[in-house]
């Protein structure tokens, strides 16, 4: 990571917020050794299986600040030949020196949220960031955070994190549409957690009501809903060949109990971006118009299909329990002005009269073939080289 940066920058300070824990963490601590200037805040996780899987950059400035809310990890494996997401604020620039608590707020209440979100972390090593961000004006930003912390949560609170979070925004700002319930509900990444025996479980029930939320209609139409999760065949003739699966950690363990699922799964499929052999790290979450054209609102965020990442209602739905850490950001046409965003379908050259939303892989989805498998990346392939000409045994 020290060597990313030109050499004459190198030894300004930097605090990693991580979730490791015994021999990882020792190792990490020791890498720091030469890098007097790397500090750690370790992020609590204190419910089982949950993990520290937001991934975001907070950039001080002499003159203002910056958010990058992204979904790689600051590893070379997530930046090489992959497929990745990225939101990148505006520069923040500081506020007046007498300004009241509430300036600098954005009208998507991103400040607030973003300062709750470091704030459930209750760690010190943050105390500094949240009050240098106290001090900026974030009006200029124009999308809605939406972050998971580990917890169980009951009441109001239910829905301040995971899905509920994402439900409250599509219910309070966007609007019914005519014939939504042929507007298919897309989701898009990189890794699929327990699901349970049968779709009604999670996938279907909760979850599903969360993402065909449209305003405050009370129908509860029931949409399409396509998923987007790379076969072996899209790994195997991946720019990386199979090695790109050890970014795909979907096991055998889990695919094995809910066969049931992969009858929603599409290809990876991205010729328009030129990215189809780039395989996606990226995690995006949608409702798109039935020709695809149009987009009720976006979702790019670290949090991939499980209940760990969103949150799962525990005790007949009056409590929430969420395992991880993640963020993400949300766009909704209402806070553009807008009705729905168009889809852009030819993202490049991007020109200046630029006004298309760029989706990062090919509309409509396409389907699993007969033939094709979801990619599971503990078992062996030795029927077909890759790209490279290896196959894959895992050990």
């Amino acid at each position: 990571m020290v060597k990313q940066y030109p050499s004459e920058f190198r030894d300004r300070p930097v605090l990693i917020v991580h979730g490791d824990k015994r021999e990882a963490k020792a190792r990490l601590i020791q890498q720091a050794q030469p890098f007097p200037h790397v500090r750690f805040c370790q992020a609590k996780l204190d419910i089982a299986f949950g993990t520290h899987h937001t991934k975001m950059m907070l950039l001080w400035y002499e003159e203002g600040f910056r958010v990058i809310i992204l979904t790689s990890n600051l590893i070379r494996a997530d930046w090489y030949q992959k497929t990745q997401g990225m939101w990148m604020s505006p520069l923040f620039p500081r506020l007046p020196k007498e300004s009241s608590a509430s300036a600098g707020e954005s009208p998507t209440f991103f400040k607030r949220d973003l300062l709750e979100y470091l704030a459930s972390y209750r760690a010190p090593e943050l105390e500094e960031w949240i009050q240098r961000i106290k001090e900026h004006d974030l009006s200029e930003t124009r999308v809605y955070l939406v972050g998971s912390t580990p917890g169980r949560y009951v009441g109001s609170d239910m829905e301040r994190w995971g899905h509920l979070r994402l439900r409250k925004l599509l219910y309070e700002h966007t609007n019914p549409i005519p014939g939504e319930e042929r507007w298919p509900v897309i989701g898009q990444f990189s890794s699929i957690g327990s699901m349970g025996l049968d779709k009604s479980k999670w996938l279907a029930g909760e979850f599903q009501r969360t993402l065909t939320t449209l305003g405050k209609s009370s129908l509860r139409p029931d949409p399409p809903m396509h998923l987007l999760y790379p076969s072996v065949e899209n790994v195997r003739t991946s720019l990386e060949g199979y090695p790109a699966g050890g970014s795909l950690p979907y096991s055998i363990q889990t695919a094995q109990k809910q066969l049931w699922l992969h009858s929603y799964f599409h290809r990876w499929k991205a010729e328009a971006t030129g990215r189809s052999h780039a395989m996606p790290h990226i995690k995006t979450y949608m409702r798109a118009s039935q020709d695809y054209s149009q987009l009720a609102w976006f979702l790019v965020t670290s949090a991939n299909l499980s209940k760990a990442a969103w949150g799962a209602l525990e005790k007949n739905n009056t409590q929430m329990m969420v395992r991880s850490y993640e963020l993400g950001v949300l766009y909704l046409p209402s806070a553009f002005g807008m009705k729905t965003f168009s889809v852009d379908k030819n993202p490049f050259p991007v020109s200046a009269s630029f006004s298309g939303f760029p989706v990062p892989f090919d509309l409509p989805p396409t389907s699993y073939t007969t033939k094709d498998q979801p990619w599971i990346w503990n078992i062996p392939y030795s029927q077909a080289p890759d790209t490279h000409g290896n196959i894959w045994v895992p050990s």
